[in-house]
């Protein structure tokens, strides 16, 4: 596959970014009202619709920044908001709110590469749709790999944390719960030092390898 440029990159980026952050958070909305909360739903948040996740900083500027200076793509979309008190179960609950965001993550990856295999099969006779196609399913297969295992690592407030939270003992997870202000600075800590990139590479290789077109994401990637 060939080279992509900049402008290209950002043509084809844009949409499976949006969607994987995006529907992330209404995966969460959408947990959270199986099980009582319906904070989310009354406001608007368990939708497909991108606006009414995006954050201006966090959903465009931030990916934008970091997609330029570095060539990793960092960023998130507002967050869901989950009322614990009104879950059935609040620590199990809260352990599956957090589990839906990457699993949505899981299945639009999913998703996205069984795309590939149908541009694939469209190869050579509709190539002016394919190429497009199988590069825009492979961002997808990517980012949605990516924003998966960062979000289940075990750091406040990424949803790993908050899974970790809900199995702990409550002693230990009031403790680990205190961690919290200081998550984020943690993640940009890791992301500047480069060791975030050392921890997710390996495990994001890992995912994509167990779906199919994975040689065809390796290829363009």
């Amino acid at each position: 596959m060939e080279a992509l440029t900049i402008i290209q990159k950002i043509a084809v980026f844009a949409i499976p970014i949006l969607f994987a952050i995006t529907l992330h958070e209404a995966a969460h909305g959408w947990m959270a009202n199986r099980c009582g909360d319906k904070t989310a739903l009354m406001l608007g948040r368990v939708t497909s619709n991108p606006l009414k996740h995006i954050d201006p900083m966090g959903t465009v500027l931030v990916p934008l920044l970091t997609f330029f200076l570095s060539g990793f793509i960092f960023g998130w979309a507002k967050p869901v908001p989950v009322t614990w008190r009104n879950l059935r179960n609040p620590r199990r609950d809260m352990a599956l709110v957090a589990m839906a965001g990457p699993g949505a993550n899981l299945l639009m990856a999913l998703g996205w590469s069984l795309l590939i295999l149908l541009g694939v099969a469209l190869l050579p006779d509709y190539k002016w749709a394919a190429v497009p196609m199988i590069y825009m399913a492979g961002a997808g297969v990517l980012f949605n790999s990516v924003l998966m295992v960062l979000n289940l690592l075990p750091i406040l407030p990424l949803d790993g944390g908050r899974i970790l939270n809900s199995l702990l003992p409550p002693k230990f997870a009031l403790a680990f719960s205190r961690l919290e202000p200081y998550g984020m600075i943690i993640l940009i800590g890791l992301l500047i030092s480069g060791i975030l990139g050392k921890i997710l590479w390996p495990l994001v290789t890992l995912v994509i390898q167990i779906l199919p077109g994975s040689e065809i994401v390796r290829q363009i990637f």
